[in-house]
């Protein structure tokens, strides 16, 4: 039963969602909490785990958007012009986020690892990319 509340909710969500394309394509409230509920479901999550999970979630997602920002900027400026020594202090940069990414997950999965199971830790892996993967398949359909 609770299975089926929370699909129904995630897909109320996601039609509420791309339903209302006035101004912006996509509200970002609205895909936020579709996301929720699509791993909500997928992780078979318990209302108290869910409790603890997110805020943990929440913190690390966080986090870890603003590092990969910063690692994707390191791209963006003018690569033709880049002297050599330039070059390399990008690319010791970049191995420092990753090094921090790194840390950023092992840490997280340490937090996580009180709340979830590891199987379920494992599945989270790939699901922001199955999130992401059902909603361009979605936004396909609708054109």
């Amino acid at each position: 039963m609770k299975k089926l509340t929370l699909f129904i909710l995630f897909t109320i969500l996601v039609g509420v969602t791309y339903a209302q394309r006035g101004r912006e394509r996509y509200d970002p409230e609205k895909l936020k909490a579709a996301k929720i509920a699509f791993i909500t479901t997928r992780l078979d999550l318990q209302p108290e785990q869910a409790e603890k999970f997110w805020p943990v979630y929440n913190n690390y997602s966080d986090e870890r958007d603003k590092m990969l920002h910063e690692m994707i900027g390191l791209h963006k400026r003018s690569e033709e012009d880049l002297s050599e020594e330039e070059a390399k202090r990008r690319i010791l940069k970049r191995f420092a986020i990753q090094e921090q990414l790194l840390k950023s997950e092992m840490q997280f999965v340490e937090k996580v690892s009180k709340v979830l199971s590891y199987n379920q830790i494992f599945m989270l892996n790939g699901l922001s990319r199955d999130f992401a993967r059902h909603i361009y398949q979605r936004e396909r359909k609708e054109r």
